[in-house]
């Protein structure tokens, strides 16, 4: 990841208008800064969520509340709670999706 020239910024990120996306069950709200190719974003999984797709795209994902459980296309299931994080290659080798029942609150850079 190379993250190009920008001047120091902050970001509140509840003044970042949101955008919604439905799942197969729930919805995904995304808070997203663009910085060139990189994608910042703060995600908010509603109660219920299930992924509509198998992502293929390399992430860094933080659990900052609730729980998420990553599915790998391969039936590996991961669960992660707050203070937990994965990482994945962009080399589309690790498929994955995200289903959570409670609810989660997510940071992600991609």
């Amino acid at each position: 990841m190379q993250i190009p020239a920008l001047p120091f910024t902050v970001t509140d990120w509840s003044a970042v208008e949101p955008t919604i996306h439905p799942g197969d069950s729930g919805t995904a709200e995304w808070r997203t800064l663009n910085i060139g190719d990189i994608r910042v974003r703060q995600v908010t999984y509603s109660p219920g969520y299930v992924a509509d797709h198998w992502c293929e795209r390399g992430h860094i994902l933080y659990v900052v509340a609730g729980e998420l459980v990553s599915e790998l296309k391969d039936g590996r299931r991961f669960t992660l709670t707050p203070g937990m994080s994965y990482q994945v290659s962009d080399r589309g080798d690790s498929p994955h999706r995200s289903v959570t029942e409670k609810g989660a609150t997510l940071f992600i850079v991609d």
